[in-house]
């Protein structure tokens, strides 16, 4: 798999991609994420990359030119099955989303900046929109970071024991249950018996029943009807 991220700022987001499981699917060789330099697309001295928006108002505006040279630049070197724009009025990024992204080949997440992108490229070269939360934030390198890797952790290889990221939370649209460790007994407080008696069945049974009051309590509006 293949992520291209055009960003404004390639040394905010290089840390996060750089760590923990996605540092390892990158050095197994099961993803390649590349950082593309918007201002490497631009053709003035100054590098612009952003304007004074048509008809007044506050805040810049990301040009559409070196949107739009970057994008063709990594469009001529191969088929991308996504292009996606990070943005606080996109859709709101999903476990199934990821799931879905995960079985890509080859995707460009454009970070959003300043008041956002000439809608053009929103219009013409854009293929999903999406957004990690109700809020906004200085740019948008960190939900492209976000996605990345919560796409990154479910390929294949990635995790030692794959079956840990099918029983991650939403994987089922249900909140994961209460976990515990040894010891068994601090302070006083503790691990629930059935955890501890062996029987697999009723532990599976008690990790169900556990993520359905978890989910009806604290995220209600993921429970099907």
């Amino acid at each position: 798999m293949r992520i291209d991220i055009i960003t404004v700022l390639p040394e905010l987001i290089g840390s996060p991609l750089d760590h923990s499981i996605v540092k390892r699917a990158r050095e197994k060789g099961l993803v390649e994420i590349n950082l593309v330099h918007l201002r490497e697309f631009t053709n003035d001295r100054h590098k612009s990359v952003d304007d004074y928006p048509f008809g007044g108002g506050a805040g810049m505006v990301m040009k559409i030119e070196p949107v739009y040279r970057a994008i063709e630049h990594l469009k001529s070197q191969r088929f991308y099955d996504e292009i996606i724009y990070t943005s606080p009025d996109g859709e709101p990024f999903t476990q199934k989303m990821a799931n879905e992204l995960a079985l890509k080949q080859n995707i460009i997440i454009l970070a959003g900046h300043y008041k956002g992108v000439d809608h053009r490229i929103r219009e013409n070269l854009i293929t999903r929109e999406i957004s990690i939360g109700d809020y906004v934030l200085s740019g948008g390198e960190m939900p492209a970071a976000v996605i990345a890797d919560a796409v990154v952790r479910l390929i294949p290889g990635a995790i030692t024991d794959e079956q840990s990221a099918l029983l991650d939370s939403f994987q089922d649209d249900l909140l994961s249950p209460p976990v515990y460790t040894r010891p068994a007994s601090f302070m006083g407080w503790k691990v629930p018996d059935i955890l501890l008696s062996g029987h697999t069945g009723e532990i599976e049974k008690w990790r169900h029943e556990q993520s359905v009051e978890r989910t009806r309590k604290l995220r209600p509006g993921l429970m099907k009807e």
